[in-house]
């Protein structure tokens, strides 16, 4: 199970990350433009993806992955069920999502080479 903690810590070791509220959520955001938010009464996170990246870690076998059910969800925001997502999943869904949002200078900083 992956926590608001760990999703904090992951969050806040990508460079210029800020946490605000947003609406009855907290969002995780880099120059402003939000990439995550965690809802705590769900326990689960949605990010922003692009729509092939959306399509590849929503075709898992376990389900713990998906487009949001709405016109949100055509725009690549994708829900994570953090009781169930695997951990290096979810890392790597992070990141992404990170990267899709994030000034090109700053996603080629945790990017690998």
């Amino acid at each position: 199970m992956i926590t608001i903690e760990t999703l904090r810590k992951l969050a806040f070791s990508f460079p210029e990350v800020e946490e605000s509220p947003h609406f009855e959520k907290t969002s995780f955001r880099v120059k402003k433009i939000i990439f995550a938010t965690y809802s705590a009464t769900e326990n689960t996170a949605t990010i922003k993806l692009s729509l092939e990246d959306q399509d590849v870690f929503s075709s898992g076998k376990d389900n713990s992955i998906y487009p949001v059910p709405n016109a949100w969800g055509k725009q690549g925001w994708t829900v994570i069920e953090l009781n169930s997502v695997n951990a290096d999943l979810f890392k790597d869904a992070i990141t992404t999502a990170y990267c899709e949002v994030a000034p090109k200078k700053l996603a080629e900083q945790i990017r690998k080479p």
